[in-house]
């Protein structure tokens, strides 16, 4: 029987192939996974980016990991999200009560707003300007910050070169730390040490009812690239912690406890 049933979503620009080490080691622990492309990035490029698709293309994801574990759920649910995934992620959670057990949000220890949010959206301007809109850029930071084989993983599903004003602009419109105070399931905020999206990480942290933070020691932004096994523990870890819940709930009571 599967342990848990994952669902991956993917960062800005990337696609469902980053996920690739993720879904390989996965499988060898008994868990079922799966990793979707968002609109407009892999698969999915010549779709226009907007939340409320993006929210129906994680909804399908999760629906088809739903299906998997039956009703009763027979094993967990849980939705991982990276970067611009783990924003859309914690959106998801707490538009959509009941369908997930567990989250894990990772690279998005920032929130969208002010002048960091400005900056960048004045880069990616500058970005979509040159010739080639990015791309020679793009593959000289994935190699210059990643490990070989992170960087095929990240080429290999294409790389969304038109994303970039879309996307920045409607994640400026969500607010992480006031959805993050509306989910009720246990929250994992995982990022990279050397993660320049960590400003935020303890405030977003008290914003959870039932949160931890994880901290991958020589990490950057792209966590799941970047130290791909110490993040396969990270979800490993929670997958055991939401297994132990289950089971704890599944336990009858003992006999003489209800007097006791």
């Amino acid at each position: 029987m599967t342990r848990a049933h994952i669902v991956l979503v993917h960062g800005l620009r990337t696609s469902s192939s980053m996920w690739r080490r993720q879904l390989e080691a996965l499988s060898r622990h008994g868990i079922d996974a799966v990793a979707i492309d968002l609109p407009g990035h892999g698969g999915r490029m010549s779709e226009d980016f907007s939340i409320d698709a993006a929210m129906r293309a994680i909804e399908a994801g999760v629906a088809q990991a739903a299906e998997a574990a039956g009703r009763p759920r027979r094993a967990p649910v849980l939705l991982v999200g990276l970067s611009l995934g783990g924003y859309l992620a914690i959106e998801f959670a707490a538009r959509h009560p009941g369908l997930i057990d567990g989250l894990v949000a990772a690279s998005c220890g920032t929130r969208p707003r002010g002048v960091g949010l400005a900056g960048y959206r004045r880069l990616a301007a500058v970005i979509g300007r040159l010739p080639d809109r990015g791309r020679a850029l793009n593959d000289l930071m994935a190699r210059a910050f990643l490990p070989a084989a992170a960087v095929e993983d990240v080429i290999a599903g294409g790389v969304a070169l038109d994303v970039m004003a879309p996307v920045l602009g409607a994640v400026g419109e969500l607010d992480p730390e006031a959805a993050l105070a509306q989910i009720d399931v246990p929250v994992w905020l995982v990022n990279g040490r050397f993660d320049h999206f960590r400003i935020d990480e303890r405030r977003m942290l008290r914003a959870v009812r039932d949160g931890r933070l994880v901290v991958v020691p020589g990490a950057t932004h792209l966590v799941s690239l970047a130290r791909p096994d110490e993040f396969t523990a990270v979800l490993l870890g929670a997958v055991a912690e939401l297994e132990h819940r289950a089971a704890r709930r599944r336990r009858p009571p003992r006999v003489g406890a209800a007097g006791a």
